[in-house]
């Protein structure tokens, strides 16, 4: 591990607090509503994949959800948002508020969804005065007109001033495919759209409840893109964030905390691993974010060794080391209690000694830049390719240093190549691939990692018979 200790990035960077550019790559389309009016299932509908966690409980989505999609030729994202509610009983109420009002921002089109069964509620007619002002097109989508007789009730809802009324049902898609032609036909022209097709770096954002990951994710943009509080599990999605930073492009997808199978509580509480799970397998990294401050934790242990699993580059981002040590400013200086903590990494989870780590403050916006740092070299090793004529000598030579033999017969290793990257994984064809005990394997592994540039990611090595005849 190489961790660069803590620094205030907005001495680095100008652009925006952190000089990370965000970029509109698709027009955006957002769906609004009080809660548990199908949201979510709308938002499943459109993107065609169940992305948005559904339940019969009110307020399970509170962060903006995004999704690209595509109808009649044209691609735009969909956004899903919590849950908007104008009273002050949800300790999270204004915070979903504020969510909501950011991707209005950031629309082209709005989807006002409202339920045809339950009818106007007054929380409808709260919302529809917050949209009047809104310079964009607002649609009155009226859910859960699952049959031509609720098509009726949704008449009522012309009473509140926006326009055209679209009756439709999520759950079933009656009328979906008539509303995405309306909301086609408004998207803004192609030439409008800023489109950059640059390879990007995805990157999950994992760790246990409460570490500070969406704290990270606001840190990185600029703004309060993720819904932040004291109570663990506020994010049940996987949210992706795009940014730009050095010149590359970052895709971070934040996720649900983690927990232990044991300890997961309803259906809930199932998506939120599942969730996490597949943004890992997803992924080119998973940054792990650790609370520096509690210091190193089983559940930390569990989570960084599912990314070592996945065979994914790894970081660790050590957060809230502001509480620990403040900032000192020297991009490469150790103090003690750095150390002494990745000591304790290394001890607890020796299979990730590969991993590098940054030392953080979400909340302090300090070591944020460095962590990226990290990912881009984490990157790098994973795509990292060694010529054959390289491989085949560092082997031979690591062979004549140390030559290897169990039960009287000797391991001959005729020929080493790497077979793939994303991680790097080598074959060696060999006298006897049982011969190859993995203290041995160990012992080239680390030859391997002397001679290359492999900090951050993972690296196999198997063995197979080779055709030569065994001496």
């Amino acid at each position: 591990m190489n961790p660069e200790p803590m620094m205030r990035d907005e001495v680095q960077f100008a652009a925006t607090p952190l000089g990370f550019v965000m970029r509109t790559r698709l027009p955006v389309v957002v769906i609004v509503g009080r809660p548990n009016v199908g949201k979510s299932t709308l938002f499943n509908r459109l993107v065609g994949r169940r992305v948005a966690v559904v339940e019969d409980t009110p307020g399970i989505t509170r962060d903006r959800l995004y999704a690209e999609t595509e109808w009649n030729g044209r691609r735009f994202q969909v956004v899903d948002t919590g849950g908007i509610v104008f009273s002050e009983e949800d300790p999270l109420s204004e915070q979903i508020r504020v969510q909501a009002n950011v991707a209005l921002e950031e629309a082209d089109i709005v989807l006002f969804l409202t339920d045809a069964r339950d009818g106007m509620n007054p929380d409808d007619m709260d919302l529809a005065r917050e949209l009047r002002p809104v310079k964009k097109p607002v649609l009155v989508v009226v859910n859960k007109a699952d049959n031509p007789e609720r098509d009726s009730f949704a008449n009522e809802f012309y009473s509140v001033g926006l326009g055209e009324v679209y009756p439709v049902s999520g759950l079933h898609g009656r009328g979906v495919a008539d509303l995405m032609d309306v909301v086609v036909d408004l998207l803004p022209p192609a030439s409008e759209i800023d489109v950059d097709d640059r390879t990007e770096v995805r990157v999950a954002i994992v760790g246990r409840p409460n570490v500070g990951k969406s704290s990270m994710i606001n840190a990185f943009t600029g703004e309060q893109r993720m819904i932040v509080s004291d109570i663990a599990g506020t994010t049940r999605d996987a949210i992706d964030t795009e940014l730009e930073y050095h010149g590359e492009k970052f895709r971070l997808i934040d996720t649900a905390g983690i927990r232990r199978r044991g300890k997961i509580q309803g259906s809930v509480e199932y998506y939120m691993v599942d969730r996490a799970q597949k943004a890992i397998d997803k992924a080119d990294c998973a940054m792990v974010v650790v609370d520096g401050n509690e210091g190193l934790t089983d559940g930390d242990k569990r989570i960084m060794k599912l990314a070592h699993d996945a065979g994914k580059a790894v970081v660790f981002a050590i957060n809230k080391w502001d509480l620990k040590e403040p900032p000192d400013g020297h991009p490469r200086h150790m103090t003690q209690i750095k150390k002494d903590f990745i000591k304790v990494v290394k001890n607890e989870i020796p299979e990730l000694n590969y991993a590098t780590a940054a030392f953080t403050s979400a909340k302090e916006s300090a070591g944020l830049g460095p962590a990226l740092d990290e990912v881009l070299r984490a990157q790098e090793a994973y795509n990292f390719r060694i010529s054959t004529g390289q491989l085949n000598r560092l082997i031979q030579e690591a062979v004549f240093s140390r030559p290897y033999s169990s039960k009287g017969r000797v391991l001959k290793i005729y020929y080493a190549t790497q077979v793939s990257t994303r991680p790097p994984t080598f074959v060696l064809f060999c006298n006897d691939p049982e011969l190859l005990h993995f203290s041995y394997q160990r012992y080239l592994l680390n030859k391997i990692r002397e001679a290359f540039p492999l900090e951050g990611t993972p690296v196999r090595l198997t063995a197979k018979s080779s055709h030569k005849k065994p001496e």
